[in-house]
């Protein structure tokens, strides 16, 4: 059954076509920052699919979206899929959403073949799995899984202070659900937002593990004075510690070289005036590694580097570590059903290591749990112009479906 069963791509095709009309820019790509006006256009329409499906759907208190297709055993729990529906600012058409109508493309492939599974399907769309809007990332699938508890996870507020929890209100989808619940298993296809799969000529990757990641918050605190007249010499220049610590930053990723990524990607100056020295700067800090020995070296690297500057340029300074996810080893029972499905399909595929944080990782917490990557073009991702190929979205899919269908069975 498994071997013959095929999803219709072209359904799932158009089915990311008209969702990417929502929030669509001008560059191709999309912003549907979480729980934005935009984010509950995208949401409905996807509730709309799941219940048109015959799904039932469900939300929790920290709007997470499950349609549920039942199965003959009431008492198994479910095989879920998913991935999430918010994106960057400028995000693409891809990221996230891939994975979310691909379970549903499931759901209506199962529907259209009259299969009944043993164990109910499900498929997931987690709030804020970005981080973009809200910090950190992953917070819904984070409270899901026991990383955080509720009250966190509602509380954590925009640069404007709005609150997820306000927010879920304001748009609509904060449900009464309990947040979490037995997972039989769970799979997440994305795209592979790097290119190896594209250099290497394969079409899925079948992961096996997940960097571990830090996020750190960095504050420098100098005084403001005017551009013309303070002396070089005497100056507390806050953008200049920032500066230099995000060039450390930089050299803390190349000394840890190959698989070490080091990134700051947020700055905000104050006073933010061309003739005035800068008196306050806040900026973020990612750090990631697969090795959470290297991890803690990266980690090390940064807070020496922060206190050299802060010395050297008499600023006063705060850092935080605002997230911590260690690396994450995926089951090998769902690593191997996802192989299998790849080699059933005679699709070209290699082992591979998710260089970026997925809701897989925290759901990995408290189910066997796998994930399936396609290449994306160029390798680029977070980016307007993000691409996949109507084919590769296609064979990720089905891979996704033969490897359900195994864990779907009773025994």
């Amino acid at each position: 059954m498994t071997d013959t069963i095929q999803i219709n791509g072209d359904r799932l095709w158009s089915s990311l076509m008209e969702m990417a009309k929502i929030g669509a820019t001008d560059k191709g790509g999309v912003c549907r920052l979480a729980l934005t006006d935009v984010d509950k256009a995208a949401r409905d329409l996807f509730v709309k699919w799941c219940e048109q499906a015959g799904c039932t759907v469900t939300i929790d208190r920290m709007g997470n979206i499950f349609g549920r297709r039942e199965g003959k055993r009431a008492d198994l729990p479910p095989v879920m899929t998913g991935s999430h529906i918010d994106s960057q600012p400028t995000g693409g058409k891809f990221d996230g959403i891939y994975g979310v109508l691909s379970g549903l493309e499931v759901i209506r492939t199962l529907n259209d073949a009259g299969i009944e599974t043993d164990a109910p399907i499900e498929v997931s769309a987690w709030t804020n799995e970005e981080g973009s809007r809200f910090a950190p990332a992953m917070v819904s699938s984070g409270v899901f899984s026991g990383v955080f508890d509720l009250e966190y996870g509602l509380s954590r507020a925009d640069l404007d202070g709005k609150t997820m929890g306000e927010e879920l209100e304001r748009i609509g989808y904060a449900g009464d659900a309990p947040v979490g619940k037995p997972v039989r298993a769970f799979f997440e296809v994305h795209i592979e937002q790097g290119p190896i799969l594209e250099n290497e000529s394969k079409t899925i990757g079948v992961v096996t593990d997940a960097q571990g990641q830090r996020w750190y918050e960095v504050t420098f605190t100098g005084q403001e004075a005017h551009a013309g007249p303070t002396p070089m010499a005497t100056r507390r220049d806050a953008l200049l510690g920032a500066a230099r610590v995000i060039e450390a930053v930089n050299r803390i990723g190349l000394d840890h070289a190959p698989l070490a990524c080091a990134t700051v990607g947020l700055v905000e100056v104050h006073p933010n005036s061309r003739n005035t020295i800068p008196g306050r700067v806040f900026f973020a800090v990612d750090l990631r590694h697969p090795n959470d020995e290297t991890l803690s070296k990266m980690d090390a690297a940064l807070r020496v580097a922060v206190a050299d500057v802060a010395q050297a340029l008499n600023l006063e300074t705060e850092l935080n570590e605002i997230w911590y996810s260690p690396p994450v080893p995926f089951d090998a029972d769902c690593v191997a059903a996802v192989r299998r499905a790849a080699e059933a399909n005679g699709m070209a595929h290699r082992d591979i290591v998710s260089g970026a944080g997925h809701d897989a990782c925290y759901i990995s917490r408290v189910a066997p749990t796998s994930m399936v990557f396609i290449p994306c073009e160029g390798g680029i991702s977070h980016n307007e112009i993000e691409n996949a190929t109507p084919e590769h979205v296609a064979a990720g899919c089905q891979v996704l479906l033969q490897a359900m269908l195994e864990r779907a069975q009773a025994t």
